[in-house]
């Protein structure tokens, strides 16, 4: 298992994330999102698992960003702007190969083992 975890230093959800992973003695590589991003290939493969843009995109976050991706249409701008824009990313991000889940899913991650 090569498992990635793509996160924010003040995210609950992340840190609950990592200790999950501890916690089993699973071995993980954590990612700073807002800091060091997603290469395009790793956000590619995230969207592809995930189904699309908008399962990958926070609704909650306070931002003018977030209110023009409501009412946007266009797919592609919307993932446009998801990757410039890292910290509208729902997090974490758990990565295994081409297995990604967004947000804090353990019932999925045993899965996985």
């Amino acid at each position: 298992m090569n498992i990635q975890i793509f996160g924010k230093k003040k995210c609950f959800d992340t840190k609950k994330a990592e200790r999950w992973f501890k916690e089993r003695r699973i071995k993980f590589q954590q990612i700073d999102l807002v800091r060091f991003g997603m290469s395009s290939g790793e956000f590619d493969s995230v969207l592809r698992a995930m189904g699309g843009v908008d399962a990958l995109i926070d609704w909650s976050v306070k931002s003018p960003e977030i209110d023009l991706l409501r009412y946007t249409d266009d797919r592609r701008a919307k993932e446009d702007k998801l990757f410039d824009h890292p910290e509208l990313m729902k997090t974490p991000i758990v990565r295994n190969g081409r297995q990604a889940t967004a947000g804090y899913h353990p019932e999925i991650w045993e899965t996985w083992e």
